[in-house]
């Protein structure tokens, strides 16, 4: 049995604009940080399916450093930028994982031995975080666009959580019936959708909480005979 609880929290906004200046930490991510218990969380984000865009780290490190939080950084283009990738992971309180092509980031992953470490970071008590791609790579899978404009059903996610989860449920017209029909179907497992705007907290493999930054948004519970609504605590 794990020796800590297991967080995972996924994102659909993590930053939020700050005045001119930038981006700052939005109230799902500050969700997310106060899980870990942490005064001044390590923090480490990630932006592997973005192949690495030195924008993103630019916007997320700079966001938790206003934030007062201790913030590093792994990319793994053109190589890990650290001699240990593992050895990190495990040092932190939170990890952070962006969106872009789920399936890439899976691979590139799975080459350097990473979904075996956020197992074992997870199975620590590292909270593990992430927005749409960052979210879908928990679960078992969910509906991409990592193959195309056409979305596509993807199930080489880590299976930490053993369901299925599609984000931007009320964004993108095409998520919500696709993803009820893999279900429908048996290609995906039942799962969970969300709006733009929801969290979802889950402690070991259970959900705790769905919350949200706005009103009007929601998180659904997908099944073969359909779907649940389930209404979030909104954050102020």
């Amino acid at each position: 049995m794990p020796e800590h609880e297991r967080h995972i929290v996924t994102l659909s906004t993590a930053l939020i604009p700050y005045g001119h200046a930038g981006w700052s930490i939005g109230p799902l991510l500050r969700y997310a940080l106060d899980v870990t218990g942490a005064q001044r969380p390590r923090v480490c984000v990630m932006a592997t399916a973005q192949g690495d865009n030195p924008a993103d780290y630019l916007r997320l490190l700079s966001a938790f450093e206003r934030s007062g939080v201790e913030a590093s950084h792994l990319s793994l283009f053109p190589m890990p930028s650290v001699p240990d990738p593992r050895e990190l992971l495990l040092g932190q309180d939170l990890v952070m994982v962006g969106g872009g092509s789920v399936a890439n980031m899976l691979a590139v992953w799975r080459v350097h031995g990473l979904d075996a470490a956020f197992r074992e970071a997870w199975q620590r008590g590292v909270v593990l975080a992430g927005a749409s791609a960052g979210a879908i790579c928990w679960f078992v899978g969910g509906t991409t666009d990592s193959f195309g404009p056409q979305l596509r059903l993807f199930s080489e996610g880590l299976g930490l959580l053993t369901y299925s989860y599609s984000p931007h449920y009320d964004s993108d017209e095409l998520r919500r019936p696709t993803h009820q029909r893999l279900v429908a179907e048996g290609a995906l497992p039942p799962g969970w959708g969300a709006d733009d705007g929801v969290a979802m907290h889950f402690v070991d493999d259970q959900l705790t909480e769905v919350l949200a930054d706005r009103d009007g948004v929601h998180a659904w519970r997908v099944e073969q005979a359909g779907e649940t609504r389930l209404e979030p605590r909104v954050l102020r």
